[in-house]
């Protein structure tokens, strides 16, 4: 129903701005030595030592057959330096038969996460019994869960050997792999495909960089999928979506227009109303971050993300961070006090002068957006005690406190240590605050995937590997907005970005509308509706389908076809395309959920506020469809006239031809039967025929 307190599948945890950072030597640990270890070189007689044939703490069921252990990772100097894996296959034999079919690799800290909660075939309820799970990924095909980098979930290093950054992660991946199909040499030639979450938008684009630049790489990529990935920077995936998780989920405002409309201005001011084009006509400017003068926003958002990576960390900062504003407030807040409150909130915005950037929260109008949900709309509450915090990766849970999600009481357990070979010179840990550089203040230092992906996407046309961008409607902090911003700023296949827009819809095993799916040139983005951040654990069964379908397979829903044909009509799209499913928005649940772990109520905001919401935004979005149009008529008027514009010139002068062609605009679309256009595009035309040539003076 709703989602549960956890930590993110394939995430990591660094300690920049974390109040509760650790200090010191970091810790070092090693791989636990069991009896029938064979001595010598690793080959296939190793898979007898790896396969986990002992019971399970509360797992009465049959496994498939599964090997678990460490592996090292082939660092000089740095014996100790392993990486932890868990293999399931998926029906008997497959995974040591000789075959061509496909394989999954799961990378993350700690992946085991994800096996125990979301995509695997044993499931930890909150009350910490087990179940089989009927939607685990290894339905589909042979999977293999890895804690990395070095030092996370049970994978093993040294206190000197923590990585520097995600290249030296991605070189360690590859000297595990390199092991790994000694083991298991059937793997070697069988198509491979990466999947993760999260932080995994790190992690796989630097793997896939790192099996480009080998030569003779130990693995067959054929495909990577990245779910709800921070591939972009912090700007990208976190503060440019704000306004598009407030459309999607209007209930954390309360379905206030005023409101609204306050966080559109803020986001343009900040830069971070970008406009979606298919394809792209050039690449998106580097989007910039103004702190404002509330001392616990002062990290930028790819520093902060980077230092705090798990819901639980997220979670306690957020507390942190309210902490003062809760202390100064009743315990209890009635509807009465929370609307006053809110009020003298929007009285603050009436007063503040039009196009200034707020003061005290800069740009960061995403922990903005969380304030005015906890502080002044039901159910998100203000008292942890009766209304709960903001659930940053799945919106419609406000529960408060979460069901608990905890695998460490399983995989803790000596039973499972020795069952799947784990290390016992440490406990396993969901994430841990990261030395890099085995230093407790440094973060990760590795520039963000979007800096090198049009580089990467080439790459992968040309060994025909595939891309698969999804995403959770559900998710808050990396909503699917950011990924489009991400695909669409990308160059594969010879153009930029998809060349239609994504409206396609596809539907579960169930005959459930499951999203929107579009497909061109080997690349897939898929957003997957009522799933948050993780989409394996909110919405299992049509995680199953994705993977099934589009990843794992062939699914041809979405694809663009005859793309750059001249005839008349000649691009098709398999299942059609839904028009209002084009519009970068898919509204997410009516209800919202409260309560307390697994006892939850759900709240509907009254019919009439909602259709009032719906009947702004219906003309707010036709205004806005008016103005583009005026837009586009001014700029054909302009091509008329053959005018040269600098557009590589100062943001001076890029700003006044911005203003003017806005008030022509604006006057295009209103009733006004005086609408000096030959005065706007003379001021024009004089303006930049006289400044053509001056550049940035």
């Amino acid at each position: 129903m709703a989602s549960k307190s956890c930590a993110v599948l394939l995430i990591l945890l660094a300690c920049i701005f974390a109040t509760n950072a650790q200090s010191g030597t970091p810790p070092s640990s090693w791989p636990q030595v069991y009896p029938g270890m064979p001595s010598g070189d690793y080959g296939p007689a190793w898979q007898n030592y790896f396969q986990v044939t002992e019971p399970l703490p509360n797992v009465t069921w049959t496994l498939a057959r599964n090997w678990a252990g460490n592996i090292p990772v082939q660092r000089q100097g740095h014996p100790n330096n392993t990486l932890f894996f868990w293999a399931f296959e998926s029906s008997n034999g497959s995974f040591t038969a000789e075959s061509d079919q496909p394989w999954g690799i799961c990378p993350g800290s700690s992946s085991l996460v994800g096996l125990l909660f979301e995509n695997g075939p044993i499931h930890i309820q909150n009350d910490y019994s087990a179940f089989q799970n009927q939607y685990a990924w290894t339905n589909v095909a042979d999977y293999v869960w890895i804690d990395q980098p070095v030092g996370t979930g049970f994978s093993t290093c040294d206190s000197e050997g923590y990585i520097f950054d995600e290249d030296q992660m991605a070189s360690d991946f590859m000297g595990f792999l390199e092991n790994f199909v000694q083991v298991f040499p059937q793997l070697a030639n069988r198509p491979l495909y990466l999947t993760g979450e999260s932080y995994a938008g790190m992690y796989i684009p630097y793997i896939t960089k790192a099996y480009f630049e080998m030569e003779n790489p130990p693995v067959k990529l054929a495909k990577i999928a990245i779910g709800d990935g921070t591939i972009g920077s912090g700007e990208a995936f976190e503060l440019l979506p704000v306004v598009s998780v407030l459309e999607t989920y209007p209930q954390i405002i309360g379905y206030d227009t005023d409101v609204l409309e306050y966080f559109r201005e803020q986001s343009a001011l900040c830069g971070y109303d970008l406009t979606l084009e298919y394809p792209q006509n050039g690449h998106f400017p580097t989007l910039t971050f103004e702190p404002g003068s509330n001392p616990s926003l002062s990290a930028t958002p790819s520093g902060r993300f980077k230092s705090q990576l798990t819901k639980q960390g997220l979670l306690l900062d957020v507390q942190e961070r309210f902490a003062v504003e809760l202390a100064k407030r009743d315990r209890y807040l009635s509807k009465r006090e929370r609307l006053r409150a809110r009020d003298t909130w929007k009285r603050d915005l009436a007063g503040r002068a039009n196009g200034t950037i707020d003061p005290w929260y800069g740009c960061d109008i995403y922990d903005e957006m969380l304030d005015y949900a906890i502080n002044y709309t039901f159910p998100w509450s203000l008292s942890q005690s009766t209304g709960g915090m903001f659930d940053i990766y799945n919106v419609p849970d406000a529960l408060n406190p979460e069901a608990p999600m905890d695998g460490s009481v399983f995989l803790n357990d000596p039973q499972t240590v020795a069952a799947i070979h784990a290390p016992t010179s440490k406990n396993w840990v969901e994430s841990i605050y990261y030395p890099f550089g085995n230093n407790y203040s440094n973060g990760d230092p590795s520039v963000e995937p979007m800096a090198f992906l049009s580089d990467l996407a080439s790459n992968a046309t040309q060994q025909q590997i595939a891309i698969v961008i999804y995403s959770g409607n559900d998710d808050s902090l990396v909503p699917h907005l950011g990924s489009q911003v991400t695909i669409q700023n990308t160059t594969f296949g010879g153009i930029q970005g998809f060349s239609r827009k994504p409206q396609t819809p596809w539907y579960n095993d169930a005959g459930e509308f499951a999203g929107i799916v579009h497909q061109e040139r080997g690349w897939t983005y898929v957003l997957i509706d009522r799933a948050g951040h993780l989409v394996g654990y909110n919405n299992p069964i049509s995680a199953l389908t994705f993977v099934r379908e589009f990843v794992f397979g062939n699914n041809q829903t979405g694809l663009v076809i005859d793309t750059n044909s001249t005839n008349s009509g000649g691009v098709t799209v398999v299942g059609g395309e839904v028009s209002s499913l084009g519009g970068e928005i898919m509204t997410g649940q009516p209800g919202i959920y409260y309560g307390s772990a697994t006892t939850a109520s759900t709240y509907f905001f009254p019919s009439a506020t909602v259709e009032a919401w719906d009947a702004y935004v219906a003309t707010a979005t036709a205004t806005a469809y008016n103005r583009a149009k005026s837009m586009s008529h001014v700029s054909s008027q302009l091509d008329s006239w053959d005018l040269q514009v600098p557009f590589d010139s100062s943001w001076t002068w890029k700003l006044m031809f911005h203003i003017i062609m806005s008030h022509y605009a604006d006057c295009l679309s209103s009733a006004s039967q005086f609408c000096p256009s030959a005065l706007y595009l003379i001021g024009i035309a004089s303006m930049y025929r006289s400044l053509g040539s001056v550049g940035d003076h």
